[in-house]
């Protein structure tokens, strides 16, 4: 069995939904279909529950009545029967319902915001559900609320998914499409809640990992994942294959085609990931496995909004436990380190959420000297396969770089991974400039001296 799961995009026009229908029954597998909530109805349904944490009644029905009328119309254009649009209708009317009732709950809080949200999955694989139906397809929606859970610390519980799920599938061998939601799931108090934004990618690996999937098939509306940043790199192309350590370093470092998570329950069951194009189904995508046999660099990714900390103490000499006492300070404050840098007398770390760095400051002023935070500062990330014995690789990056400063450097800690910390207003010369040196320009030498 493979799980397959698509994005808003993907599901966010009925012609869209014509076409997936196409692509999940093109051969008689059996597959689970994770569908995200149609594009736009998430950051919809978030902006009416911002305005009724706001107390703005008029605003709120404002905002729900656009929203109903979008669908109204893409339900007509889904059907192509009167009990159909019918039974349609009725989802949409009993949803909106229900959206009605929630937002308005007061006080407003985070329980009805989850709740909420949900509903554009829950909604989306109703109506898809529905169309398949009328199609005629063998298939089953199975809602995710029912097996997928997380603990209190929001990690998900992958052995109860598995049982959970397990038993569920037992009781539908006679279908060959599954349909599921992604991104939302129970808590431990048996809330509605969600694995974050980008989760639906989370969920089709959660359930993959969970039934041993033959493979798990991400499908979007871009052709796999690309070597560099497309909007500011002109000169892109796909990536045809990634180690699961490749992909989950260029998902955490800004990668947006695939959530940062998502490969690691995947990679824990062996299960391998494509990434796919629904509007180019027949391309090979991006293929993530435990082994590859593409190029030795991969790909460059970047990730903004860095703040770098810089700590001096002389203790640190010949000393232990000072760095202890330091990373103690961050995780006291739940805030985490991206790069680090040490000498004998100073430590430097970045971190991505300065919520609580006048405290952390506070903490660590009372232990060290501190010199003035620099913000406003990109990782740039070389991804690819950086064994010991392979020669030059530093050299090459910076040789590149020769022209941009850079702050910090991270290299040796990770065989798969270089990180160099530059000022964001450099990012884009940086990312272009290792683009051309690191894979037109070698790629060019070795076509000069395999000619020869």
């Amino acid at each position: 069995m493979q799980v397959w799961k698509f994005g808003g995009t993907s599901v966010g026009k009925p012609e869209r939904m014509h076409s997936i229908r196409t692509l999940i029954t093109a051969d008689s597998g059996r597959k689970i279909v994770v569908l995200s909530a149609l594009s736009g109805t998430t950051n919809a349904l978030i902006s009416m529950g911002e305005s009724a944490k706001a107390n703005n009644d008029a605003e709120v029905q404002e905002k729900i009545d656009a929203l109903k009328a979008h669908y109204d119309a893409f339900i007509k254009e889904l059907y192509s029967t009167e009990e159909s649009l019918k039974k349609g209708q009725t989802i949409v009317d009993n949803e909106f319902n229900f959206i009605r009732s929630v937002l308005k709950s007061r006080p407003f809080t985070l329980k009805q915001d989850k709740e909420l949200v949900a509903q554009g999955e829950i909604m989306s694989t109703q109506l898809f559900q529905g169309y398949l139906e009328e199609q005629g397809e063998s298939s089953v929606l199975l809602p995710a609320l029912d097996f997928m859970r997380i603990d209190t610390d929001g990690e998900p519980e992958l052995e109860t998914i598995e049982a959970l799920l397990g038993d569920m599938l037992d009781h539908q061998t006679d279908k060959q499409l599954i349909i599921t939601q992604g991104f939302i799931c129970r808590n431990p108090r048996g809330e509605v809640d969600n694995l974050k934004r980008g989760g639906s990618d989370y969920t089709a690996s959660l359930i993959g990992g969970a039934i041993r999937a033959e493979e798990i098939q991400i499908w979007t509306d871009i052709d796999g994942m690309h070597n560099n940043d497309p909007r500011i790199v002109k000169r892109t192309f796909p990536i045809r294959e990634l180690t699961f350590e490749e992909a989950a370093e260029l998902a955490y470092f800004g990668a947006k085609i695939l959530h940062p998570s998502t490969i690691t329950p995947a990679k824990m069951r062996g299960v391998p990931v494509r990434l796919k194009n629904t509007m180019e189904p027949q391309a090979f995508g991006t293929l993530i496995a435990t082994t590859t046999t593409d190029r030795e660099i991969k790909a460059i990714a970047a990730k903004d909004g860095l703040t770098a900390i810089y700590i001096h103490s002389t203790r640190m000499l010949n000393a232990y436990g000072f760095l202890r006492r330091v990373f103690e300070i961050f995780e006291k404050y739940k805030t985490p380190v991206d790069m680090i840098t040490t000498s004998e007398v100073s430590v430097s770390v970045t971190i991505d959420n300065d919520t609580n760095l006048a405290e952390i400051t506070a903490e660590l002023s009372e232990i060290a000297d501190l010199e003035e935070h620099d913000r406003d500062l990109s990782i740039i990330c070389i991804v690819g396969d950086f064994k010991a014995d392979k020669e030059g690789i530093a050299l090459k990056v910076f040789e590149a770089m020769k022209h941009i400063p850079i702050r910090m450097i991270s290299y040796g800690a990770s065989e798969h991974n270089l990180s160099i910390l530059v000022w964001t207003k450099d990012k884009a010369e940086a990312l272009n400039v290792l683009n051309e040196r690191l894979f037109y320009y070698e790629d060019a030498m070795k076509n000069i001296f395999t000619a020869q």
